[in-house]
């Protein structure tokens, strides 16, 4: 299986503020439940999900923009992978039943592979 785009996620102090900037500048819904500390804009018909998550603090030197690859049942095979063409592996994550792995490309940007482990 070869990674798709899955989400592109905005590090914020207002998720639910953020996602309806973005929803009006894309003309798409902000999802149901959005509040402060999350919130979603998605379409079926347009991809990917813009994702706002509420971080204490945007520290500089970190991107506060970052793609989530979605790697479904090879989670840990793409993370190899990813680390074999220059990536640096920085943490795992297991919360609200999804598994993650944050990384930083050869530039230092973030990124992450989700998918089932």
């Amino acid at each position: 299986m070869a990674l798709s785009l899955g989400n592109i996620v905005f590090d914020c102090h207002d998720a639910a503020a953020l996602a309806g900037f973005y929803a009006q500048l894309l003309d798409r819904p902000v999802d149901e439940g959005a509040n402060e500390h999350f919130a979603t804009i998605d379409d079926a018909a347009a991809t990917p999900t813009f994702m706002f998550v509420q971080v204490p603090d945007k520290n500089p030197g970190k991107n506060v923009v970052h793609v989530d690859l979605s790697a479904g049942s090879a989670l840990r095979a793409e993370v190899e992978r990813a680390v074999a063409l220059g990536a640096e592996h920085l943490a795992d994550f297991d919360e609200y039943g999804v598994k993650w792995a944050t990384l930083a490309d050869p530039e230092g940007n973030l990124f992450d592979i989700g998918g089932e482990g």
